[in-house]
């Protein structure tokens, strides 16, 4: 027995094509993100699932309920998958916030999990809340197909625990919009990843 977990992040915004932290920030898909929720939707029809699952924030929870629709069923959302919280550095680009905040910036750059972003949070933090929420996750779904959709910092943060990583290097691991990674638990210490930022169905449809 096993449960496959369909690990995907929202479609693009306006801030991700501008290259902005947005964090906790409620951004909307742009036209553009709707389109790539929808390509991914296509492919993942005719797939089996019991649950859908994703982040409180709009753009997660729309691309969710895009790729639930043919499928029939709710989305449960989960204020814990949201990505990390930036704090002031939210709204801002990198070369904005390095202007800004450089020995905050440096400091982070080089060591995230411990490092407390100005008026937000520490990788440590998100990575705590995203397991928990995950193992809960397993705890309702032992077995079967369920597809959350989070964010790009959470999704390195769940796969670089699977994995064993030191997440301090998690910003090696890249996260595209739209994209389908897969982890396969048959209990939370055997887990393993299957497929990770998976794209063809963007591709395909000239969406990256």
């Amino acid at each position: 027995m096993s449960c496959r977990i369909y690990l995907v992040r929202h479609g693009e915004t306006v801030w991700n094509a501008e290259f902005r932290f947005q964090g906790h920030s409620d951004v909307a898909l742009s036209p553009r993100g709707v389109e790539q929720a929808r390509a991914l939707s296509r492919r993942l029809s005719e797939e089996k699932f019991c649950a859908f699952y994703s982040s409180d924030l709009q753009r997660a929870i729309n691309t969710a309920r895009i790729i639930a629709e043919p499928h029939g069923l709710p989305v449960e959302s989960l204020e814990a998958l949201r990505e990390i919280n930036f704090g002031f550095w939210e709204g801002l680009t990198m070369e904005e916030i390095q202007a800004r905040y450089p020995r905050e910036l440096e400091k982070w750059w080089h060591s995230p999990l411990y490092t407390r972003i100005p008026g937000g949070e520490t990788l440590a933090e998100v990575v705590e809340r995203v397991i928990l929420a995950v193992r809960g996750i397993l705890e309702k779904h032992p077995c079967g197909q369920v597809v959350v959709v989070c964010h790009g910092g959470t999704i390195r943060a769940l796969v670089g625990s699977v994995l064993g990583m030191d997440l301090n290097q998690y910003w090696r691991l890249g996260v595209n919009n739209a994209c389908l990674s897969i982890l396969e638990f048959s209990t939370w210490e055997r887990g393993i990843l299957t497929l990770f930022n998976e794209c063809s169905h963007l591709k395909k449809e000239g969406l990256i």
